[in-house]
């Protein structure tokens, strides 16, 4: 697991994330034309307040996954 920082709508925070939802994260906003920044902002911005960001970035990934909206294999296929 990496702790990373990241800017949402205009101030700086840091998610840890494992390298696999780091790597599909990347691939997501590259397929919708985003930053990462800007598709974790949009994810922040649509959480329950009771789920931390971390949380909500890994069911965003699962639901684009089952959704089949990423890649298999993600970066490294």
């Amino acid at each position: 697991m990496q702790k990373r920082s990241i800017e949402i709508a205009g101030h700086r925070t840091s998610v840890s994330l494992e390298d696999s939802f780091w790597s599909a994260l990347s691939d997501c906003a590259r397929l919708q034309g985003l930053t990462v920044n800007a598709l974790v902002t949009r994810i922040d911005s649509e959480r329950d307040a009771d789920t931390n960001l971390s949380s909500a970035i890994r069911q965003f990934l699962l639901a684009h996954a089952r959704a089949g909206k990423l890649p298999a294999g993600g970066a490294d296929a």
